[in-house]
């Protein structure tokens, strides 16, 4: 029969979105908080930084005369702080090699090879034998170890800063991106902490094992570092960025070559707050 004249058409029914039982498919992987995400990247940098700060002191108490005790104090304190030097040389490298490998595999992959390069190269350094053991080989693997340091280091503070950034909301990204910074200054108390407390055992026990222990420590350290960025969850916006093929093509190759005036510009400023950031004490 036909429908009553003028009377709307029935219109269909819609699907339910929220039927019991039904499978809403799978979503997106939440992304971690930023809370535990900025906590996490200041306690990697924590790490990274007692690594580096340990060599820095023991650069000045224990490094000329076991690496290199022909020459006098004086020169044999320069050559030590020469290594501390050279370190610094591998910071922009590291930048580049991580920055590449945090564009093309992921944040989260490069701050754990970081963290890892960083602890190797720390143990490293507490296993050295010293000039009276080999002679020249020593301070020479003493810079090659320094440099694994070095390039590791270069690769943490830029990603761990780029890691809480990405994954903080869009209004605290700076407040987040601060936490990474903290690690410097952390890092730099623990290590005078840890030379401190070896150092109440007398400059003799210090020469002859003590200094090894802080370097030795980090292998803890680090173990701790690896196991809470391994809980982390992968940058929301690098993951975007895989999923809509944004990648950086060649990231190394545009970090290499920058705008001619960009880098000779930001030197001086890189400059002013690490050139005095680190002072270790000189023994008379």
């Amino acid at each position: 029969m036909s429908t009553t004249a003028g009377a709307p058409a029935s219109s269909a029914p819609e699907p339910s979105t929220s039927a019991p039982g039904a499978d809403p498919g799978p979503g997106p992987a939440r992304p971690s908080s930023p809370w535990k995400i900025a906590t996490a990247s200041l306690i990697g940098t924590s790490v990274e930084w007692y690594d580096f700060g340990i060599y820095a002191t023991a650069s000045a108490l224990v490094f000329p005369e076991l690496f290199f005790p022909e020459m006098n104090r004086a020169l044999g304190t320069l050559m030590s702080f020469a290594t501390l030097f050279v370190g610094a040389l591998g910071r922009p490298l590291g930048a580049i090699v991580f920055g590449h490998i945090g564009d093309r595999y992921g944040r989260k992959k490069a701050l754990i090879w970081s963290l890892t390069l960083m602890g190797a190269g720390t143990v490293g350094i507490g296993l050295l034998p010293g000039y009276h053991a080999i002679g020249v080989v020593a301070p020479v693997l003493l810079v090659l170890v320094r440099m694994t340091q070095s390039l590791a280091v270069g690769g943490e503070w830029g990603g761990a800063v780029l890691f809480a950034v990405e994954h903080a909301p869009p209004r605290r990204k700076a407040f987040f991106g601060s936490f990474p910074q903290v690690g410097d200054g952390v890092g730099y108390f623990l290590s005078t902490g840890a030379f401190a407390a070896v150092g109440l055992l007398g400059h003799r026990a210090l020469l002859d094992w003590a200094w090894r222990v802080p370097f030795l420590l980090s292998a803890v350290l680090v173990m701790v570092g690896l196991l809470i960025r391994r809980t982390m969850a992968e940058s929301p916006e690098f993951e975007a960025a895989q999923e809509a093929a944004e990648a950086e093509r060649d990231p190394a190759g545009a970090a290499a070559a920058p705008p001619p005036s960009a880098t000779p510009r930001s030197c001086p400023s890189c400059a002013t707050p690490g050139g005095p950031g680190c002072w270790p004490p000189v023994p008379s």
